[in-house]
């Protein structure tokens, strides 16, 4: 019993009820829907794992509701695969643009579609979990690594900001900055990995923090050193200019600093903490503080 949830915007009651008791005999909880509007509204409301999309609905049609689901914050990564009786290349390739994972011909085989379903949440559910920037854990494998913090005694977690990221944006680009935060990820993993213990976990908590779970006891020592090989290695993304004034002139006459890190620290001993976001809060507490040293 898998227990992910398939929703199925489907108008043939015959194919839909075919793959209703396929499926939940496989495990997966099934809600149907005949047309694209409750689609929409069900997915404003409680995110499946997967939407199985007819691309004719008696009211709007599969392609409208793709998009219309990519084009929300809340749905844009929704795994979704169309089912279709159009077979020519020009449908297949309108439902890839419309933002589907895959696109399954009628009539089909069910085991097959199975095994395409699988494959979506598959990938999703590790998209999810890892950020592509990085390649470090992410969203639900940091929730998961935070929850077995809560009762424990023996732990210490590292809430490692990147400061000023905005006014580098700025100046310097997106790509650059994505650029600036991989660096600071493998500053991170190198230093964890000299001044930590094989158990350590290093994540990506948000676009300019991360974290570290750690049980060393040299975390004074890791902290300094972030703090130093963050600060060294980053002067070679900015321009000599920048670099030799340690600023970027703004467009209202004040100066941005070059980046840094700022560091929260907190371990079982500032608790007791009863949930993830107490931990999460008074991290990022220290982490202000030490912003502002």
């Amino acid at each position: 019993m898998n227990g992910n949830r398939i929703l199925m915007v489907e108008d043939d009651l015959g194919v839909a009820g075919t793959l209703e008791g396929y499926f939940k005999q496989q495990g997966y909880q099934v809600e149907h829907v005949i047309q694209g509007q409750e689609a929409l509204d069900y997915c404003s409301q409680q995110l499946p794992d997967l939407v199985l999309l007819d691309t004719t609905l008696p009211d709007i049609d599969g392609y409208t509701v793709c998009r219309e689901l990519r084009a929300a914050t809340r749905t844009s990564l929704l795994p979704i695969v169309f089912l279709s009786e159009e077979k020519d290349l020009e449908s297949r390739v309108a439902g890839l643009e419309a933002g589907a994972d895959d696109y399954v011909v009628k009539p089909f085989d069910v085991d097959e579609l199975h095994l395409r379903i699988k494959a979506a949440i598959r990938a999703h559910q590790h998209f999810s979990m890892t950020d592509p920037k990085t390649n470090l854990p992410s969203g639900r494998l940091i929730e998961e690594q935070l929850r077995k913090l809560v009762g424990e005694t023996d732990w210490m977690l590292l809430y490692i900001g990147v400061d000023y990221l905005a006014p580098f944006n700025a100046e310097y680009g997106f790509v650059n900055g994505d650029e600036a935060l991989q660096f600071a990820g493998n500053v991170i993993q190198d230093t964890v990995t000299q001044f930590g213990t094989l158990d350590d976990f290093v994540g990506r908590a948000s676009n300019e923090v991360f974290l570290v779970i750690t049980r060393s006891s040299q975390v004074a020592i890791m902290a300094n050193e972030l703090r130093e090989r963050f600060g060294a290695g980053i002067q070679l993304y900015y321009k000599a200019e920048h670099r030799e004034q340690g600023s970027i002139p703004q467009s209202d006459g004040s100066l941005a600093p070059l980046m840094s890190l700022s560091i929260g620290v907190v371990s079982a001993k500032d608790g007791p903490f009863y949930d993830i976001q107490e931990i999460t809060q008074a991290a990022a507490k220290k982490r202000r503080s030490d912003q502002k040293r």
